[in-house]
């Protein structure tokens, strides 16, 4: 079964067209996008946005990691009263 449907390749072929022409301009800063994985992020958010068949959008990393508790051990910060023991 294909994951991507015709509207999201004809976005993104869409997309990449634009960036090699140099039309292609970002969202809120209206810069031009040079990055090709840039590109084909933007086609797909059009896909998407217009109902084609595109697969659910990827969690960041930091908020994947957060959602995981990542980074966080499971050890007690010794206080000082438990370090002058030693």
């Amino acid at each position: 079964m294909a994951r991507y449907g015709k509207k999201a390749q004809a976005k993104v072929r869409k997309a990449m067209r634009e960036r090699k022409a140099g039309t292609l301009k970002s969202g809120r800063s209206g810069k031009q996008v040079t990055s090709r994985k840039q590109a084909i992020a933007i086609g797909l958010a059009e896909a998407r946005r217009e109902g084609g068949k595109v697969p659910k959008k990827r969690a960041s990393r930091r908020s994947a990691a957060k959602k995981k508790g990542v980074g966080r051990t499971g050890t007690k910060r010794r206080t000082t009263r438990a370090r002058k023991k030693k």
